[in-house]
């Protein structure tokens, strides 16, 4: 089972034909609604990969919260340590242009008091792998993370957004996944700059002795685990639009692990799904089927191990 702790957000989706320079006001023919978040997402990605998925934080008593639930709802995804709070519910205003870049503010809301003792003791347990982002706040991360480890669970922690992470935390986690900007800022906070996002990502394995995966857009991802390197491609395909495919990466990796998968197997899902979120807008809406990814699976070449 995969308990995430994170964020639940309600996106607000504006296309535009570029994105806007500094000071200037670009102007988008639309807008929409979508249900959104870090945790949330790879929550939902994780159960449509076939995982079992527990959903703990917190949303708004407003009208947006029934967004922000709906698809996690549909996927059958355990949403009763999801408490409601005082402050509203997350937003996140994103803007996606043509060739599917985007920027994206959040207002953190209601993620703004997720608490790591919203997680009973009872669900930490070493069957259990547990899934933390960087949307709420980090001393609850960091909380939950030892409690975790303390009591036998794996945990899996996704630096996004890029933070620095302390030292005994990174020891401590079983699998640490981050992107090219992720990679530097943890080996700089780790005292290991390197000069490219793969020799960081190596160096954090190295110097906390746990399994990282870069993801590297385009280019695939990489997989750093004792003396071993993975690299895994991407799919080839035409983007419409980005938005959930870090997320869908980690949620359908995390769901290849947890069901007994080795590295190489959550890589081939993670990166097969990242691809297809693009082809959707949306984060939510872009995440596939576990039937889709495996259908895609064959597309991919053989991951190297080396």
């Amino acid at each position: 089972m995969i308990v995430v702790f994170g964020s639940l957000n309600v996106d607000l989706l504006i296309p535009v034909d570029r994105l806007p320079n500094h000071g200037e006001t670009v102007i988008g023919p639309s807008y929409s609604f979508a249900a959104g978040g870090k945790g949330a997402n790879q929550a939902l990605a994780a159960a449509r990969a076939g995982a079992q998925v527990r959903m703990v934080g917190r949303v708004g008593t407003d009208d947006l919260s029934a967004i922000a639930l709906n698809d996690l709802n549909l996927q059958d995804v355990d949403l009763s340590l999801v408490a409601k709070d005082e402050k509203p519910t997350g937003l996140a205003a994103i803007c996606i242009e043509k060739r599917g870049e985007n920027i994206i503010v959040v207002a953190a809301g209601a993620n703004s008091n997720a608490r790591a003792d919203q997680v009973p003791d009872h669900l930490l347990t070493p069957e259990t792998m547990v899934l933390l982002q960087m949307e709420v706040p980090l001393e609850e991360n960091w909380t939950l993370v030892r409690r975790a480890k303390a009591r036998g669970a794996r945990v899996m922690l996704n630096v996004a957004p890029a933070a620095p992470v302390p030292t005994d935390i990174v020891r401590m986690l079983d699998w640490l996944i981050v992107n090219e900007t992720e990679a530097m800022i943890v080996a700089d906070s780790l005292g290991r700059h390197r000069d490219n996002p793969r020799a960081a990502a190596s160096a954090v394995a190295e110097a906390a002795q746990t399994t990282v995966i870069v993801t590297l857009g385009g280019e695939g991802a990489s997989g750093f685990s004792g003396d071993k390197i993975y690299d895994v491609n991407a799919l080839l395909i035409t983007p419409v639009d980005t938005v959930g495919a870090g997320d869908a990466f980690v949620g359908a990796f995390a769901a290849a692990i947890d069901s007994g998968g080795d590295l190489t197997r959550g890589l081939a899902y993670g990166s097969v799904a990242g691809a297809l979120a693009c082809l959707t807008p949306g984060a939510q809406p872009s995440l596939p089927l576990k039937a889709a990814i495996d259908k895609r699976l064959k597309d991919l070449p053989p991951i190297k191990v080396h």
